[in-house]
Parts: structure tokens; C-alpha cells; sequence
């Protein structure tokens, strides 16, 4: 197991550094954009990055080079040229690897630490989704086994109709239908969208019912169908059968032996699925709902092509889905003991 694990983080740092460096790469030889702010805040940005080794300056214009920026001073024009984006890559792995520096913010908040940016940003992330966490994984395991348990009969044909319609319906659909709903149909019940810090505790309180349940309702539906679809199958196998010869009673039977059997390879899918969640946030329903989140963070930084707040999102996601494929791999062990990874056949 040991072995096992060693090859799967050697595996998986490999994995991330190409995944990073293809991004690195792709994003800075698209055209640089000009940071936002005063004269002064764009020197002191171009100052940072000079000195993490992005960018050279001068005093006058070099002929044959492509200025990116110029910034007006007491002294004059300063002219700003972006090196080689390979000298740029090593200079970027370097910094990391020395001092931990990931860059400044170019215009999501200039001059920024993008450290500062992410810690601010990803508790609201983790609340959002600790709330729907706890609500959807309950609720749709109950929902699997209760459809499961009713197999073939009305009530399954009607829980998984409803389960098919709530997959099918897109985050951005349902949230605007609630939206729709409880924000502009005459009466405001929920605010219509993520509470600043100075709002009263109630609102504050209101505001996580809107995006809380375009989160769970699709997440009940997706662990319903799981679960309803392993319990099926674990109740139709030979074990079971010869469980119910022995003498036990139909609930006996699911309780001891398919319940446990079903659940090894939901649980670890439900793992994986909420640690990435988490950490990644969501897309959609926090630009939708102006949630200060690393989700919405990821698209600003995308839309602004604020390429060091990029980065950081980047990493932060790639590193929690590759450990996250590995936690999943162990799990499997520690909910059946049969099974070890990397153990010899």
C-alpha cells in the first residue's frame, strides 16, 4: 500500500506540473494586457513583476521590441517589454519552488497578493457547499434506497422521473427559476442576490437558501440515481439470494449485506465529487448569484485575464481532483477490507 501510494503522488505531481505548465504556457503567449489602475499602480505592478523576472523596462524605446505598456513618470516614459515566455515559465517554477510567491493581482485587485485574494475568497466557497454537502448526500441516498426498495412499482417510476428531470435541468436554469420565484415575482422573499457584510444577520442568513438548493437538488438527484442503480444491482445478485435461503428476512438481507455491499462504490464517488466542489466552488450559481467565491474568482480571472489569479485557481484545482483521485483509490480499502490497492494478485 505504501509503494502504492508513493507511485500514485510521484504520478500525480507529474501529472499537475504538465497540466500548469501547458496553462502557463497558453496564457502568456496571448497578448498582455495593460493593469488597471492610476500611473503609480501600474508601476508599482510592472515593479513586481520585474523583479519576479517577467518583465525588463527602459528608459527609451528599444527599436526591433513591442512595448506592452508605457507609464508615465516624473523622469519620464518608462517602457515595459515582456521577456520570453519559456524565461518566464522557469522565473515562475522558481519563485514558487524559492519563496512561495505566486505574483500580484493584475485587475481583479491590482497589487494584490493572490494569496490574499484566495483566502478571502474560498471560505465562502466551502460554506456554500458545506450546506449543500449536508443536505443532498443524505437526502439522495435515501431517495436511492428508498426507489431501490420499491423497485418496479409506482413510487419508482415517480422518483425516477423526477430524478431524470432534475439532472437534466442546468444549474444556470434553476437558479434563475428561483430566482424568478422568490426575488421578482411581487414579493422579495430572498434577496436577490449574495448579501454584502454589512446586511442584517436574517438576510445574511436568507441569502444561502437560494444557492444552497440549486446546488443540493441536482447533487439528490445524481446520488439517488447512484445509489438506487448499485442497490438494484446488489439485491439481484446470488449472495443475497442465498442470504434469504438461509433464513433472513427481506430487510435482514438489506440491512446486513446489501446496504454495505452497495455503498463501496458510492461513498468513495460522493468523496471525490464534494472535496472537489468544495475547494473548485461553483461556476455558474456564484457568478449568478455575485457569490465572492473562488468559483466566481475563477471566471473573473479568466474574463480579466488576471493570469497570476489564474494560476493559483488552477493549481488549487488541479492538485485538490489529482489527491482527491487518490483518497478515492484508498477509500475503497477502508470501506471493504477485501480490497487493497497495489496489493499483489
Amino acid at each position: 500500500m505504501g509503494k502504492y501510494v508513493r507511485k500514485r503522488l510521484i504520478l500525480a505531481f507529474f501529472t499537475g506540473l504538465i497540466i500548469l505548465t501547458v496553462v502557463f504556457i497558453l496564457a502568456k503567449s496571448l497578448p498582455v494586457d495593460k493593469p488597471i489602475g492610476t500611473d503609480a499602480q501600474k508601476a508599482s505592478f510592472w515593479e513586481t513583476e520585474i523583479a519576479r523576472g517577467y518583465i525588463i523596462k527602459s528608459n527609451i524605446n528599444i527599436v526591433g521590441m513591442r512595448a506592452i505598456d508605457t507609464v508615465k513618470t516624473n523622469e519620464g516614459s518608462v517602457y515595459y517589454y515582456q521577456v520570453p515566455v519559456m524565461q518566464q515559465y522557469f522565473k515562475w517554477v522558481q519563485n514558487i519552488l524559492t519563496k512561495w510567491d505566486w505574483g500580484v493581482s493584475q485587475k481583479i485587485d491590482i497589487n494584490t497578493s493572490v494569496g490574499t485574494i484566495i483566502r478571502t475568497k474560498l471560505p465562502y466557497s466551502i460554506k456554500i457547499n458545506l450546506w449543500a454537502t449536508l443536505i443532498s448526500v443524505p437526502l439522495g441516498i435515501l431517495v436511492g434506497i428508498w426507489a431501490a426498495l420499491k423497485k418496479n412499482k409506482p413510487t419508482d417510476s415517480i422518483i425516477s422521473t423526477i430524478i431524470i428531470i432534475f439532472i437534466s435541468v442546468p444549474s444556470f436554469v434553476l437558479i434563475t427559476f428561483l430566482l424568478q420565484i422568490f426575488c421578482y415575482s411581487g414579493t422579495q422573499i430572498l434577496p436577490p442576490k449574495w448579501p454584502d457584510k454589512t446586511a442584517a444577520l436574517d438576510i445574511k442568513i436568507r441569502g444561502y437558501i437560494i444557492p444552497v438548493i440549486s446546488l443540493s437538488v441536482g447533487s439528490i438527484a445524481g446520488y439517488g440515481r447512484f445509489t438506487r442503480a448499485e442497490l438494484c444491482d446488489v439485491m439481484s445478485s446470488e449472495y443475497l439470494l442465498l442470504a434469504r435461503t438461509k433464513g433472513l428476512t427481506r430487510g435482514q438481507a438489506i440491512r446486513r449485506h446489501a446496504l454495505r455491499n452497495a455503498m463501496v462504490p458510492i461513498l468513495p464517488s460522493i468523496v471525490a465529487e464534494v472535496i472537489g466542489i468544495f475547494v473548485g466552488g461553483a461556476m455558474i450559481t456564484e457568478t449568478l448569484y455575485t457569490i465572492p467565491g473562488i468559483g466566481s474568482l475563477f471566471v473573473d480571472a479568466i474574463n480579466t485575464k488576471d493570469w497570476n489569479v489564474l494560476f493559483v485557481v488552477m493549481a488549487i484545482q488541479v492538485v485538490v481532483g489529482l489527491l482527491s483521485g487518490i483518497i478515492v483509490d484508498l477509500s475503497y480499502g477502508f470501506i471493504d477490507p477485501r480490497i487493497r490497492m497495489g496489493a499483489k494478485k
